[in-house]
């Protein structure tokens, strides 16, 4: 085992802070230059003597050509010149593989970064550029077995055998980052004497915020000796901006001691990472140990990331197919439910309905209900008090339109006693006045995870001792079994998506109920005012029949003892009268009454025998009379036959019966042919009546008349209008006083059944 240097004590809470980016040094396994636009050398790593024989310090300000010789300067300034065309940007170029001045050969890598040209030189055996070759047949060959791979972590396997067997290295892994950072090894290849990761968890502070950051910006990073000497560079500073050199994404960048120490301690001298880029965020590295020093030349490099590329793009394929399927399995069930929703009146009873579907919804344990003081649940859900308790904080707390958890005794200290069924919990607020909720409960599940070393052991004895925490690697990478209480399976992200949709339809039903009951309320308040109207004239017309019936009989029970038979047969003419129109005026409530609910049997009706039958129905009521009807050619409308016959026979009785003083009286029925709706029209000649009444035209008991002048029940208006509304057509009419009426109503071509 190689030897340790000593480690600085750092303080752990600064690990964030760590100037990882701006190191102020290389790795000495190559030399680095900075250049002016103009090729002159700004900085040189202090080892640039070791490597061609040319001292740092003696370079600086002089042209390139003076620290690599005038070939490899000239070989260079093509592939560096700036301007339209330039190939250097950001992210380090193979600009060539050069031989300076003192024989040695070198591959160039090159970017631009801090106002400056950043060169990098690595030494190489050969003095022809690096050869690609093998990339093909490891790409080709990896490819080939992609598709047998039945999940990610056999892809990722499939990559772990691959990599190492271009780089030679220990063991090769695998490593996925989850939510909080922490690291899980998924996949491993190794030689059989070195130590399995494989299934241990490492704590995100061994690769804290910022490196992880870094990981993404710079896709690879090599330490090819854990034990090297960092070369710093001459002069210290940056002098185009007068700061330390920001090195984010020079190959040769030094890394932090302690990362060093931590490498030690793990019998690791050379290790080699390559970021995994999935949908623009970092999913995990590739990680490579190897237990002695370890060059990995460039062109050895650029496979690994390559193949990096290609599982990256194999792992997005695979979770996108696998979100996709699971959101629209979730989506199915969510359609499935508001189906289920939409059909009774009670919203809190429909909900309790579809129970079995909301536990799959959101592949809960527990759900439950709670509107006010009413609680439902199904499934294993809390008791009611422990749910209102909970109902309480959450409307206490505002969560937004969903609120989720799983470690609900974390968030809230009444979870505590909820553990058992309610560990984790989604919560969605069904209202923003009311303390309504729908809620989900998922079940403590308890777990073991499998540390690469005790996580915890310094953080502990550092507390336990009152101590600032000093930051230095673990010693310890010995599996350390951990037992994870209080927690339950995480929410899908797509749970939580899904959730929020569903509440908006939720609420749409919510909504649109409340607008139903509204409509209903009004048309409540509207009947009842209508059948107390109602229910008065009903009174009052019924009243005067019988009012005479009464009188009339009064009359003959006085006149008993007269021989005045004439009088006798008047009075029980009177009588027998007044005793018909009762009977027609209930006849007449009757039929109206039944207009509202009998159903609607809408089919082809011929509109001129339609008339020609109402007309010889009326032929008792015109006899003598001199009428001259002028009735045009009719259409065919789709409209319920019984009840547009009484309309049409309601109008023409009432044309024949207010033209009875008119000789001749002449009555006409027309039409108008509309894009949408066929107009009738029934004129007549008669008295006619005062416009400024025609609102109250169409009310039951609504006369414009005196009833002695024209006697009737005053419904037959009312029922015109609700027929022709009852096809969802409207009636209206106009006049003239003294000089006749017309009453239209129109019926649309297209009636839907009721």
């Amino acid at each position: 085992m190689t030897s340790a240097p000593s480690v600085p004590e750092l303080d752990l809470s600064a690990c964030d802070r760590e100037p990882i980016r701006t190191p102020g040094s290389i790795q000495p396994h190559g030399f680095l230059l900075t250049l002016s636009g103009e090729l002159e050398v700004l900085q040189a790593s202090a080892n640039l003597g070791d490597w061609t024989g040319v001292p740092a310090g003696s370079a600086i300000g002089r042209p390139l050509a003076e620290a690599i010789g005038e070939a490899a300067a000239q070989c260079l300034a093509p592939e560096l010149a700036a301007g339209p065309g330039a190939k250097l940007g950001a992210r380090p170029y193979y600009v060539g593989t050069i031989t300076a001045a003192n024989g040695r050969h070198f591959d160039v890598l090159g970017h631009r970064w801090d106002a400056l040209t950043i060169l990098e030189f690595e030494p190489t055996e050969r003095a022809a550029p690096a050869d690609f070759r093998q990339l093909y047949s490891l790409i080709g060959d990896f490819l080939q077995k992609v598709n047998g791979a039945e999940c990610v972590e056999s892809l990722a396997a499939l990559a772990c055998q691959h990599v190492r067997s271009v780089i030679g290295f220990g063991r090769v892994l695998v490593y996925q980052f989850d939510r909080d950072g922490h690291g899980h090894v998924m996949a491993e290849a190794k030689q059989e004497d070195y130590a399995s990761y494989l299934g241990q968890h490492f704590p995100a502070s061994d690769i804290p915020a910022q490196a992880r950051q870094l990981y993404a910006l710079s896709p690879i990073r090599l330490i090819q000796d854990a034990n090297y000497t960092p070369a710093p560079l001459v002069p210290a500073l940056n002098p185009l901006t007068g700061k330390p050199n920001d090195l984010s994404f020079a190959v040769l960048r030094s890394v932090s001691p302690v990362h060093l120490q931590y490498m030690r301690n793990m019998h690791t001298m050379a290790s080699m990472s390559v970021s995994l880029m999935v949908k623009g965020q970092l999913w995990g590295i590739i990680s490579c140990h190897n237990e002695d020093p370890s060059p990995v030349p460039f062109e050895q490099r650029t496979a690994c990331e390559q193949l990096a590329q290609l599982l990256a793009l194999c792992i997005e394929s695979r979770e996108d197919a696998r979100e996709l399927s699971f959101r629209l399995e979730v989506r199915r069930i969510m359609v499935s439910m508001l189906a289920g929703l939409s059909q009774g009146n009670d919203f809190v009873e429909n909900l309790s309905n579809v129970f079995p579907e909301l536990l799959r919804f959101a592949r809960a344990s527990g759900v439950a209900v709670v509107v006010d003081e009413r609680v439902l649940t199904f499934g294993d859900a809390p008791e009611q008090a422990e749910l209102l308790e909970l109902v309480d904080w959450l409307a206490a707390h505002d969560h937004g339109d969903v609120y989720h958890t799983d470690k609900l005794s974390a968030a809230w200290p009444g979870g505590e006693k909820m553990i058992r069924n309610a560990s984790g919990l989604l919560a969605m607020p069904l209202s923003r006045i009311h303390k309504n909720y729908l809620l989900w409960f998922r079940p403590e599940f308890v777990h073991t995870i499998e540390w690469a070393g005790n996580p915890h052991d310094k953080i502990a004895q550092a507390a336990a001792a009152g101590i600032a925490l000093q930051l230095s690697p673990r010693t310890s990478f010995e599996a350390w079994r951990e037992t994870i209480h209080g927690t339950s399976v995480p929410w899908h992200s797509g749970e939580i998506e899904l959730a929020v949709e569903f509440r908006a339809a939720l609420l749409g039903i919510v909504l649109e109920r409340a607008e139903q009951m509204a409509e209903l309320a009004e048309e409540l308040t509207r009947s009842n005012k209508e059948l107390e109207a109602f229910s008065y004239s009903v009174s009052h017309d019924l009243r005067a029949p019988l009012r005479h019936i009464v009188g009339f009989a009064d009359l003959l029970i006085e006149s008993a003892g007269s021989e005045n038979g004439q009088q006798r047969q008047r009075f029980l003419g009177n009588i027998k009268e007044a005793a018909r129109l009762a009977g027609k005026l209930v006849d007449d409530l009757l039929s109206f009454s039944q207009m509202g609910r009998a159903s609607l049997r809408p089919t082809d009706v011929d509109m001129g025998d339609l008339v020609a039958a109402c007309i010889d129905k009326l032929a008792l009521e015109t006899q003598g009379r001199n009428i001259e009807w002028k009735i045009d050619p009719l259409p065919q409308v789709h409209a319920d036959p019984t009840f547009l016959h009484l309309a049409m026979f309601n109008l023409l009785s009432n044309a024949v019966k207010f033209t009875g003083q008119r000789d001749p009286a002449v009555i006409s029925v027309s039409f108008e042919d509309a894009p949408n709706e066929t107009v009738f029209h029934v004129a007549d000649n008669g008295a006619g009546f005062n416009m400024d009444y025609v609102h109250k035209l169409f009310g039951v008991f609504q006369r414009l008349h005196r009833m002695e002048d024209f006697q009737g029940t005053g419904i037959g208006l009312a029922n015109v209008r609700r027929i022709v509304e009852r096809h969802h057509g409207r009636v209206w009419a106009k006049s003239v006083q003294g000089e006749g009426a017309t009453f239209s109503f129109a019926i649309p071509k297209h009636v839907p059944d009721t």
